[in-house]
């Protein structure tokens, strides 16, 4: 295992319950279900971010997401956003690295201790406020930098 902490995005936790995503489903259940054995952080964003999506598409009913944000408030150490990382955040939108509320969960995550995000929503393979950013979903599965982070295989590159 890469013993790296790193955090999920909202994306990520929403396909592991939308069952009409696909392979995107399978795979983020997967992340979702590993990431837990790990160091992985959530944010306080993110995981309210997944109750307003979810239950504003339908996805699941508001008790059943409520339900898992509280299960994943209790595996997961999460990370609050401070005024520096909202700082941080405004920083980074002003000069165009991200959106808002993308830049503040990143920064939220980096102020964790988080060197990694989990997303489809960023650039892969750029770094922002320090943590790297990889985009789980490749054609054929999960992407290598993400099997990595999730101890899935044995190269330490």
């Amino acid at each position: 295992m890469s013993g790296e902490r790193f955090t999920l995005d909202t994306n990520i936790l929403v396909y592991s319950f939308d069952t009409l995503a696909g392979a995107r489903h399978e795979l983020a259940m997967e992340v979702v279900d590993r990431a837990v054995e790990l160091d992985c952080w959530l944010t306080l964003q993110a995981v309210s971010e997944f109750f307003v999506v979810v239950t504003r598409k339908g996805i699941v009913p508001p008790a059943v997401a409520a339900a898992q944000v509280s299960d994943w408030l209790s595996l997961f150490s999460c990370a609050a956003a401070s005024p520096s990382a909202v700082r941080t955040a405004l920083a980074a939108s002003t000069a165009g690295r991200a959106s808002y509320w993308d830049a503040l969960l990143v920064a939220a995550a980096a102020e964790a201790g988080c060197v990694a995000i989990v997303t489809e929503d960023l650039s892969d393979g750029h770094g922002l406020a320090g943590l790297r950013i990889h985009n789980p979903f490749t054609a054929s599965g999960l992407s290598d930098p993400v099997r990595h982070l999730l101890g899935l295989t044995s190269d330490s590159t």
